[in-house]
């Protein structure tokens, strides 16, 4: 019988295997790195993707964490709504 690989499969359809367009620093068509040298200017429309991408997951990380202390996020709805109530324009 042959043995199994110790380690995961690259495979597309694979839940394990990690989804390598969602690495923090890389983007969708470009092949450099982070750190690697950029082939051109960063477009406007690849930066505002960028943005995007990085405000849906600050928003889902938040939403996250107010299910997982939900004294907390009690807390800071209360401190907002405080500190939108004192506020002046």
């Amino acid at each position: 019988m042959p043995e199994q690989p110790d380690h995961q499969s690259d495979a597309p359809g694979d839940p394990v295997a990690p989804d390598r367009t969602d690495a923090p620093g890389a983007t969708a068509g470009s092949a450099s790195g982070p750190d690697g040298p950029e082939p051109g200017p960063e477009t406007d429309a690849e930066r505002r993707r960028r943005r995007a991408r990085f405000l849906r997951e600050l928003a889902e990380a938040r939403e996250l964490r107010d299910r997982v202390q939900p004294r907390r996020a009690k807390v800071a709805r209360l401190r907002q709504t405080l500190r939108m109530r004192t506020f002046r324009w």
